[in-house]
């Protein structure tokens, strides 16, 4: 029996071992609740999204479908309103994003560079970004309203008649446009100026030293060395523009006054939840927006490696 206890090994107390066992659970302590959510409100439906988009005669009530297959696929590539939906999205997305981001660039400069009510003017342009879409949409409906809108009431002052701004296909999408670049620009603004911030001032100093003018030092010193940030703040203002549909929901409570306004989102939506809800041609044009996006998405980050410093 002394022989058995003399012989038998001693169980040996690595703390490294249970220090390393902590962290991992500390790590899935935080980690744990956010990847739960991320998989269960991202990658499931987007898995489940992408199996839908082949399912064909798909009913998500009865979970019955006649086969797989890119029916779907066909179906939406060849109809007319998602093609339409498709040129209204991109001219959006071309219009909207590279004006606000121009308009952002200069704003963000200027405030920047500002001596007095800096902070007060930073506050300012960032309070479009926590208010409500629903409350801006109301306000911009009173500025461009038809009858007693604020911008007629100025057009009328001036002598000359009014303009159906809500009403007719060319001035809602201006008015679309406008809104649009006035939504993005508190969030892009915010990005440049920690941009801006992040520039050595060395080389403004040394640019005035050799008599540099302002608009040589910023061409030459001030955007290219905030292009990763101009590159970050496009790619992420575009992936935004391309899912356009509250805008323009809250402002004419359908896709515009003669439908010139409809977009993929709207397509998508309409699929959804219409009166003949169509699954499977709604997870098709899904997966069609997502391959767009990462694409459109793709071809910036090649852009951006060209223009880097």
């Amino acid at each position: 029996m002394n022989n058995e206890k003399k012989h038998r090994h001693p169980i040996r107390y690595d703390p490294d071992e249970k220090f390393e066992i902590s962290i991992l659970w500390k790590i899935l302590l935080f980690l744990g609740p956010f990847m739960a959510g991320i998989l269960l409100f991202t990658i499931y439906p987007f898995i489940n999204a992408f199996l839908m988009s082949f399912k064909e005669n798909y009913s998500i009530l009865r979970d019955t479908f006649s086969g797989w297959g890119l029916g779907n696929y066909r179906k939406v590539l060849n109809d007319p309103i998602f093609v339409s939906g498709l040129k209204t999205t991109v001219k959006y997305v071309v219009i909207v994003v590279p004006i606000s981001l121009a308009l952002s660039i200069v704003i963000a400069v200027l405030l920047n560079n500002a001596k007095r009510f800096k902070a007060i003017l930073q506050t300012a342009y960032f309070m479009p970004l926590v208010t409500s879409t629903a409350a801006i949409s109301l306000v911009f409906r009173f500025i461009f309203a038809n009858e007693g809108g604020l911008v007629n009431k100025i057009i009328t002052t001036l002598g000359q008649s009014q303009i159906n701004f809500l009403g007719t296909n060319k001035w809602s999408e201006i008015v679309l446009y406008i809104f649009g670049i006035w939504n993005i620009l508190p969030f892009t603004i915010i990005l440049l100026l920690a941009g801006l911030q992040n520039i050595d001032p060395q080389y403004y100093t040394a640019a005035r030293a050799d008599g540099a003018k302002t608009f040589d030092i910023f061409t030459n010193i001030t955007v290219p060395l905030l292009s990763p940030t101009i590159a970050l703040v496009a790619i992420v203002n575009s992936i935004s523009a391309f899912k356009i549909f509250d805008y323009v929901f809250q402002l004419y409570n359908k896709p515009g006054p003669g439908y010139n306004l409809y977009t993929i989102i709207y397509y998508i939506y309409e699929k959804f939840g219409g009166t003949k809800p169509q699954y499977g041609y709604a997870a098709a044009a899904s997966i069609v927006l997502f391959f767009i996006i990462a694409v459109f998405t793709l071809l910036q980050r090649v852009l951006q490696r060209k223009t880097d410093y």
